[in-house]
């Protein structure tokens, strides 16, 4: 370890992390239509082929579904949401 680093003794539990930004943060993700059944059960039928965005909380629960990232980011703001992208 060099100097100015800091290393944690103590690991972080799967439950801890789980939890970590829950209320505060949520995340953007783009997939392709055809997941979208098993992510949004309750969405209707959508064509194959297309390049989706989902909104999910910090701990993965999908919260909405739509065809731009400026849609899902301006829905996390309005839901006081800070929104991160994952790829």
């Amino acid at each position: 370890m060099t100097e100015g680093n800091v290393a944690s003794e103590t690991p972080v539990s799967p439950e801890a992390l789980a939890h970590l930004g829950e209320g505060h943060i949520a995340y953007v993700k783009q997939i392709r239509s055809e997941d979208v059944p098993e992510l949004f059960p309750q969405a209707p039928k959508i064509a194959p082929g297309l390049k989706l965005f989902a909104l999910h909380a910090a701990d993965g629960t999908p919260i909405m579904l739509t065809d731009s990232r400026e849609a899902a980011i301006a829905n996390a703001w309005s839901n006081e949401l800070q929104a991160v992208s994952v790829h």
